[in-house]
């Protein structure tokens, strides 16, 4: 007998064992089932399970325990990434705090002891992600610096460069000088901070007492100007066009040049030009054949290209002194408080600086072509499809890709320098020292490239290199290519793009045929999580108050499409009651006796109510397979929750208690029969969303042996048989009910109180319906039914609330159990409420500024207001 109470931490880890021993995740390559396969996205090995993590791991899951039900071989392929900074920074930490610093340690020892801490401490996600029940080929399990992996980036490194995709350039880069090393834009946090604009004014070269002025939010970087750019059509700078201005505190004579870049309604209208220090400045100098002169180190403080008196100063010293030099020579013109991003590094929580440096990268523009066409002729599509416009904006304007970063925990760059700087790019150290002595006829001593690759190279081959690439492996024949990527907006580009265009290039054929773009998860407000706002709910805190399946299931329930999840921990709490409700019926079934029979044959059911319950869960499994089929989890949810908590707990059930109680045995035993067949089947739907209490109640509900519902097949709809008279019987019976209920509700009648009902002037078939059900409906609704003789005179009818129902009259005598006075009063002070809410929303909902600016979210949550509003009005009425 299943306990009273359902324990999920009893239960969970049992089962979650009891999954593996039986090895029901994993994947078999010579299976000759159809495959399935989805890609982990590699959470980092230094990281923990966040709100973000877990949806979009249990959605994965969701999808690869679905497809497993289907009879498909199924392959969730698990992995970690090394997370070259922050794994880095994890181990510079802990040095510092023995004293130790990684350049006196040395590259070799330090790389040690990252991969002592990665072993011993590292990879905690996925034992988290042990907890939230994800059920990946744990087997299968890669990490993006094992050797297999090592040397599918070490292949296809080699194979760009000598196809010409991968060069070295002088470019400029996210510096962070902190971490002395390029970043990512990802890993770039833009932040809006109290600043200035510093308006400065250069002399115009042989015009004496004329200047021009520029605005700038970063005076120590006129210091490396070689150029002021105006619009070529603003009117107050063309006759100074081609002429030149000198530069204040260096005396450099540089051109006043016409771009387009230079805005005439922003600062003055002039703007300096530093293309060794800022991103546009870069493109204005390529476009008129400017000199860049970079004057930061790579600490962020000035160098020798600058005069003697700067040179060595911190950038924000430098900043004070070129401020205040040129406020001596009356070059200041004016100084204006100004709100303005600047950029950050996430790691470092340093200031980034745009700086020009020598780095490797690879011509994305060359590679996105073939990608950008996966996408527009259909072999990939984009879940919800607007996604693909953002996909296509940054793949047609994508520039060249940095791939070097300055640390030492990464792939190291396989390329080796000799004597005289000749670069020779190889599979590995044997190799180039073969190139070397071929190219220069004896052996020479080679110097290795120090830098490591960006994590996003390796991790953009991930749906292959798993899979055994550059070997032809039966994994990378059977799976590859993966049915669906499931991934959040903001690495769209970072690493979706980057696996299309290196799947393509690599494999010639795309990686995977779904994206499905999953939404934030927010707080109860609206407001994006952060440890500084205070509003991080934590999954694993969830999972130990209510239980996994509880959290899995509200994050399923809150998946829609195109819209962001407002959580909160109510929610998880309403769900636990979701599992509680199961829990509760299961315990209830199995007490009556209803235990699954593998005789029962749904087809053959006399009972009107075990028909339509069959009927209603072929329904709820259909809606809920295509839901799920069509990335539409919340649908799933929803139908499954519909049919479980309402249609089979509250109705199915209460009305089948009068024949589990009474006598007659043949109806008893089918009830018993076709509520355990209908249970057995609802928990295998429920399993995909709910792994937990599913397989705990399947296995108790009935002697089973070694079979589990993970490895159960999905419940065939199409085989269930609806009894379309059924269905409308009891779906009148259902709203009957559920009207007396509402007005017993809605006019606080006692509930414990009998309300006299009784049905008017109605149609034949509501009166046989009526009669048949009439004690279901004295049971379910708390009534005792009267009898109108020809219709009911109208004396009869004093005191009594009269509704139409279909085509009956249906009233309820409520005089003698309420205080009618007060009710109608009470009725008319929430309608003056409901009808000022109604004009609020109308006036929002017509006013045009909102409806362009809000958010999709925010006005569709007002018009479901409106929505719900309206109904209120209506029935108030």
């Amino acid at each position: 007998m299943l306990d009273k109470t359902y324990r999920p931490e009893q239960v969970e880890q049992r089962i979650y064992a009891r999954w593996l021993e039986a090895r029901a995740f994993d994947a078999d390559p010579a299976d000759s089932r159809p495959p399935f396969a989805v890609m982990m996205p590699p959470p980092n090995v230094t990281g923990s399970l966040h709100m973000g993590h877990a949806l979009n791991m249990t959605l994965q899951d969701v999808l690869t325990r679905y497809w497993r039900m289907r009879g498909r071989n199924a392959l969730w392929q698990p992995g970690t990434d090394h997370a070259g900074i922050a794994t880095q920074m994890v181990v510079e930490r802990q040095l510092a705090d023995q004293g130790l610093d990684r350049r006196a340690l040395g590259r070799e020892k330090f790389v040690e002891r990252v991969w002592q801490w990665t072993e011993q401490s590292g990879g905690m996600i996925a034992r988290q992600l042990r907890r939230l029940g994800a059920s990946p080929d744990w087997r299968r399990e890669r990490f993006t610096l094992d050797e297999g992996l090592s040397r599918a980036v070490r292949t296809v490194f080699v194979r760009l460069y000598r196809d010409g995709l991968i060069y070295r350039d002088k470019r400029l880069v996210n510096w962070d000088p902190e971490l002395h090393t390029a970043i990512s834009d990802l890993e770039v946090d833009q932040r809006e901070v109290k600043g200035h604009l510093w308006h400065l004014r250069y002399p115009i070269e042989g015009a004496d007492g004329a200047f021009i002025t520029v605005a700038t939010t970063r005076p120590e970087t006129m210091l490396g100007d070689t150029a002021v750019a105006v619009h070529p059509e603003d009117p107050r700078y063309r006759h100074l066009i081609g002429r030149h201005a000198l530069l204040p505190l260096v005396g450099r004579r540089i051109p006043i040049i016409a771009d387009e870049y230079a805005n005439p309604e922003q600062g003055s209208g002039a703007v300096k030009i530093t293309p060794a220090h800022d991103f546009n400045d870069f493109e204005v100098g390529r476009r008129h054949g400017l000199e860049a002169i970079n004057v930061l180190d790579a600490r962020g403080r000035l160098n020798d290209a600058v005069p003697e008196a700067y040179r060595g100063l911190d950038r924000f010293a430098a900043r004070a002194r070129v401020v205040a030099d040129m406020d001596a020579l009356g070059l200041l013109e004016k100084v204006e408080d100004q709100v303005h991003a600047v950029p950050y590094g996430d790691r470092s929580n340093a200031p980034i600086e745009p700086w020009l440096t020598d780095q490797w990268y690879v011509d994305a523009g060359r590679l996105a072509g073939p990608a950008i066409a996966a996408v527009e002729e259909g072999r990939i599509r984009f879940v919800p499809a607007n996604w693909a416009n953002t996909y296509f904006e940054w793949m047609r304007n994508i520039q060249p890709w940095c791939i070097s970063r300055q640390l030492w925990w990464g792939h190291q760059i396989p390329a080796w320098y000799g004597p005289d700087g000749k670069v020779f790019v190889a599979i590995d150290e044997a190799e180039a020292e073969e190139l070397a002595r071929r190219h220069y006829g004896r052996a020479s001593e080679l110097r290795r490239d120090e830098d490591v690759l960006d994590t996003w190279f390796s991790s953009g081959l991930w749906p292959f290199s798993t899979l055994g690439w550059p070997e032809k492996t039966p994994e990378l024949a059977t799976f590859y290519p993966g049915d669906v990527l499931v991934t959040g907006f903001d690495i769209i580009f970072f690493w979706v793009a980057r696996m299309i265009m290196l799947g393509l290039y690599c494999m010639g054929k795309v990686p995977f045929r779904d994206v499905y773009i999953h939404a934030l998860v927010r707080d109860e407000h609206g407001q994006k999580m952060s440890k500084s706002k205070g509003n991080i709910i934590d999954p694993l805190v969830l999972m130990d108050s209510y239980g996994t399946d509880a959290l899995r299931f509200t994050l399923a329930a809150m998946a829609a499409q195109g819209r962001d999840i407002k959580l909160s921990e109510q929610r998880v709490s309403g769900y636990r009651n979701f599992v509680t409700k199961l829990w509760n019926a299961a315990r209830f079934c199995q007490m009556n006796e209803c235990r699954p029979d593998p005789s029962f044959d749904p087809a053959a059911c006399r009972s009107t109510t075990n028909r339509w319950i069959v009927g209603e869960l072929a329904g709820a499994v259909h809606q809920a397979g295509e839901a799920i089929e069509a990335y539409r989890f919340n649908d799933a949810a929803g139908a499954l929750y519909q049919f479980l908590w309402h249609t089979f707990c509250d109705w199915y059930l209460e009305i089948s208690k009068p024949v589990l109680y009474g006598d007659d045995e043949a109806a008893k035993a089918e009830t018993r029969a076709a509520a355990a067949w209908t249970l057995d089947r609802a928990l295998a739907a429920l399993h995909p969303l709910m792994p937990f209490v599913t397989e705990e109640l399947y296995a108790s509900l009935a002697e089973r042996g070694e079979a589990m519902l993970i490895t159960a097949a999905w419940p065939d709809a199409a085989g269930m048989p609806v009894d379309q008279a059924a269905r409308e019987e009891l779906d009148w019976v259902v709203r009957l009910v559920s009207e007396i209920r509402s007005v017993r509700a809605e006019m606080n009648v006692p509930p414990a109180a009998e309300l006299p009902v009784a049905l008017a002037e109605a149609g034949e078939l509501s009166r046989q319906r009526f009669a048949r059900y009439s004690g279901t409906i004295e049971t379910l609704a708390r009534v005792k039914t009267q009898r109108l003789d020809g219709g009911g005179a109208a004396g009869a009818r004093a005191g009594a609330v009269q509704l139409v129902f279909e085509d009956a009259s249906l009233l309820l005598w409520v005089a003698d159990l309420v205080d009618v006075a007060a009710e109608r009063a009470r009725l008319a002070r929430e309608l003056k409420k409901v009808i000022s809410e109604i004009a609020k929303l109308d006036t929002k909902l017509s006013n045009e500024q909102f409806l362009a600016r809000a958010p999709e979210d925010v006005i569709a949550e007002q018009r479901e207001r409106r929505a719900e509003a309206d109904l209120s009005r209506r029935k108030l009425d």
